[in-house]
């Protein structure tokens, strides 16, 4: 997202931030374009150069604490000196009471002023899991997103090659489906890549030959859930006895999304081939990468160990001439 109503952000956060408008309505049309929060203190004492105005103002009680310390008239030039700013809104923390004339300027300005019963600590925690949120980079897939023992697999391939049919396979057998054809990723503030559905499809998947079905109704809400962290991409390609494909597991592949590089797996397949318990399996073997233990490295490891020693035997009865 690259812009954030006023009105759309007080409509979202009011409860949780406990959030309430002290002025007229006229700022709900502002947007905000910056995740990031100021505190307006130094553009308060007449600092300007540095006034990153197009952020979301914050007043704590540092702020409001020196208005009121200011006299009425020395309070309401430093008020309009930053209400001639196109500044999204503003929120006052711990219930402060706005220093006279506040909240009439604001609206000459057309700015809205929000209370919030909240500390500054809390309401800069919270609002900015929020705007990190909704300011997050995004990219849509083609593709499914299943959670399979925990595991964010997303199924990708050509059209038609089976991604629904395999999904539906592994929601039969206990697991659960994120989204079906449209998976639309989000990078978090700190690089994990979060896949979730559209807001219209849902759960509903289309099987070719069968149509629409809605899962989450046919197999109970154990077999959905709303988002899912994206751990593996499996993508699903027509088998080719040409291509060279990874037999051992120790040149790990990755694919990029938004900057953040995600494992990669490319499956080969065919009619007869089990690839639910295959994607399971990629399942496990990643919860087992996760605990240290590399099963390709360790036979790897283990080969290397027994050629050495074998080495090391037939050097020495080479050399026994007892």
């Amino acid at each position: 997202m690259d812009k954030l109503q006023v009105g759309v952000f007080f409509q979202d956060t009011q409860e949780r931030l406990s959030l309430k408008l002290v002025n007229g309505p006229k700022g709900m049309v502002h947007e905000i374009t910056q995740k990031d929060l100021h505190r307006p203190g130094l553009a308060l004492a007449g600092f300007l150069d540095l006034f990153t105005f197009d952020r979301v103002q914050v007043l704590g009680n540092t702020e409001i604490h020196y208005l009121h310390s200011l006299s009425a008239d020395d309070a309401r030039k430093s008020l309009e000196r930053i209400f001639k700013f196109a500044m999204p809104c503003l929120i006052v923390t711990n219930s402060n009471e706005l220093p006279q004339n506040m909240a009439s300027i604001a609206d000459e300005s057309g700015i809205s002023i929000f209370s919030t019963p909240l500390t500054t600590t809390e309401l800069t925690h919270l609002l900015s899991d929020y705007l990190d949120h909704k300011f997050a980079p995004t990219t849509v897939v083609h593709g499914s997103l299943v959670d399979v023992y925990g595991t964010g697999l997303l199924f990708t391939g050509r059209s038609g090659i089976g991604k629904s049919e395999v999904a539906l396979d592994l929601v039969e057998r206990g697991h659960r489906l994120v989204s079906d054809d449209v998976v639309t990723l989000t990078r978090t503030a700190d690089n994990v890549i979060m896949g979730h559905g559209s807001e219209l499809l849902k759960h509903y998947m289309e099987i070719r030959g069968v149509g629409i079905i809605d899962v989450g109704r046919m197999f109970g809400v154990r077999a959905v859930r709303l988002q899912k962290r994206v751990e593996t991409e499996v993508e699903l390609v027509d088998w080719s006895g040409n291509f060279d494909y990874e037999r051992l597991g120790l040149d790990e592949q990755y694919k990029e999304y938004l900057g953040v590089k995600i494992p990669y797996v490319q499956l080969p397949i065919f009619p007869g081939k089990n690839v639910t318990v295959i994607s399971e399996t990629i399942a496990l073997n990643l919860h087992l990468k996760v605990y240290g233990f590399h099963p390709a490295r360790e036979f790897s490891n283990a080969l290397t160990n027994m050629m050495k020693n074998r080495s090391r035997m037939e050097s020495y009865l080479e050399k026994d001439f007892e």
